[in-house]
């Protein structure tokens, strides 16, 4: 390890021959039996580097590509100290999305089976008050977006993290990025400064310098990539074709590569639904994934590609970052993302821990300038993915008709949700005439009851007795 002054303690990351197991390095025995239960065999760079230096109790900052099992390198050591001192609100996971809290949740219960360790996951979308009764349990481990946590901070009676000894921020840029830095200085100023906070990322980005500055104390700087790189095992290539063929390119290669799992990428939600149709037209399993949809949808779609009933998911950049689904073959991008950093993180889908996977990326006449800040980001010249054009061609009069049904059925659906639109607010509006019409007369029975009690005179049915004197 090198020293620097800066940034406390340096450590560049070399494969060592001598460390090969997770009980080497220092981990529980009961852990690692969970781990060869996971065929977690061999700890891979980021958790030979990370889990020591994480066990001695010093802060840490780590850069390492996606895909390189950064989860399980801050969740090991946060569960052995947890066997070694057993209390609730014990430590808190960030994450920029919901989809990855959940991951992290899933990896967590993984790993803690058998301890019954408790894990509670706060993100918008869900119900707060359930939300609100996981958290009067006490939980061991708390995985949460900002925005909700500080919610919960701020609404939720007697929840607070007094008690906290760790604070992870994964994916720390991307959190940073979605202008969460107000939430994040509430969130620290309640927590206990006396704690072990780690900081894991793919990119590291003056924003997370200052931050690491803020909240890390002389910490560990543990790198095992270069600033942007992607995995050895990934195949990158481009494919350059005009922007009007690019669903009959889409429908080859899907068909080239059949029995394979697919993530397509796009920059909009209604380019994800569209596509997702068209191919369903053409007899491809596909489904949807964006920022439009609800939280259950959302969920429902990434397990139907989980359990492989979907072979193929159009996916926006919320599903680009940290999500584990071992079975993604191919990753091709339909879109260049509009931050060439992003192009690491949707290739990271593919090629995660150890495993081969393949990326081609669609560059149309009007994205060569984005394309070149790419190759000039991860320092490599991609090669051209081959294709016939002919054998590409072949196909162009039925993905136009699976475009032009596509089409329809957006359409209809749009038309559909507008229809209910109007009910619901023609409901609202009979509803306030009704109360108006109600307030009225309730208002005018009044009046008419009033006019009656003043008209209304009161009769005596009791004389008062008249006594004489007596003479």
């Amino acid at each position: 390890m090198d020293s620097t002054n800066e940034d406390g303690e340096s450590a560049t990351a070399k494969e060592s021959a001598e460390v090969k197991t997770f009980q080497s390095l220092g981990i529980d025995e009961r852990l690692c039996e969970v781990c060869k239960s996971l065929d977690w065999n061999e700890p891979t760079k980021i958790q030979r580097e990370a889990i020591p230096v994480a066990l001695e109790g010093r802060d840490i900052i780590a850069l390492a590509e996606t895909g390189s099992g950064k989860t399980a390198a801050f969740m090991l050591p946060i569960l052995q100290s947890l066997l070694e001192n057993p209390r609730r609100l014990f430590a808190l996971v960030l994450t920029p999305t919901r989809e990855l809290a959940i991951q992290i949740q899933e990896q967590a219960a993984a790993l803690g089976s058998g301890f019954q360790i408790k894990c509670a996951v706060l993100v918008g979308g869900m119900d707060m008050m359930t939300q609100s009764v996981a958290l009067a349990k006490k939980p061991h481990i708390i995985i949460a977006t900002p925005g909700r946590l500080v919610d919960h901070l701020e609404k939720t009676k007697g929840f607070n993290l007094s008690a906290l000894r760790y604070l992870v921020l994964d994916e720390a840029d991307r959190i940073l990025n979605m202008d969460f830095e107000k939430e994040i200085d509430k969130i620290l100023e309640q927590i206990p400064r006396d704690r072990r906070t780690y900081l894991f990322s793919a990119t590291m980005t003056k924003k997370v310098v200052k931050l690491q500055r803020a909240s890390l104390q002389n910490p560990v700087r543990i790198e095992v990539s270069t600033k942007f790189q992607t995995v050895d095992h990934l195949k990158q290539h481009y494919l350059f074709i005009p922007a009007k063929y690019k669903d009959v390119y889409l429908v080859h290669i899907l068909n080239e590569l059949s029995g394979n799992t697919f993530i397509v990428f796009c920059n909009t939600c209604p380019g994800t639904q569209k596509i997702a149709l068209m191919l369903r037209n053409l007899g491809f399993s596909a489904i949807p994934i964006n920022g439009k949809m609800i939280q259950a949808k959302r969920l429902a779609a990434l397990n139907k590609f989980k359990v492989k009933s979907s072979s193929v998911l159009l996916a926006t950049d919320v599903a680009s970052r940290g999500l584990d689904i071992p079975h993604v073959d191919v990753v091709i991008n339909y879109d260049l993302p509009q931050h060439s950093k992003d192009y690491i993180h949707r290739v990271g889908r593919t090629a995660r821990a150890g495993r081969y996977g393949k990326a081609i990326t669609f560059v149309s006449q009007y994205d060569v300038e984005m394309y070149q800040k790419i190759e000039h980001l991860i320092g490599k010249k991609l090669p051209l993915y081959e294709t016939v054009e002919q054998e590409v061609m072949v196909l162009l009069e039925r993905v136009a008709e699976a475009e032009r049904l596509a089409r329809i059925e957006l359409s209809e659906m749009d038309d559909k949700s507008r229809k209910r639109k109007r009910e619901s607010d023609d409901d609202d509006d009979e509803g306030d005439e009704e109360d108006k019409l109600n307030g009225k007369s309730v208002r005018k029975f009044k009046r008419k009851f009033k006019k009656r009690e003043g008209k209304t005179k009161v009769k005596k049915f009791h004389k008062k007795p008249s006594f004489k004197k007596r003479p």
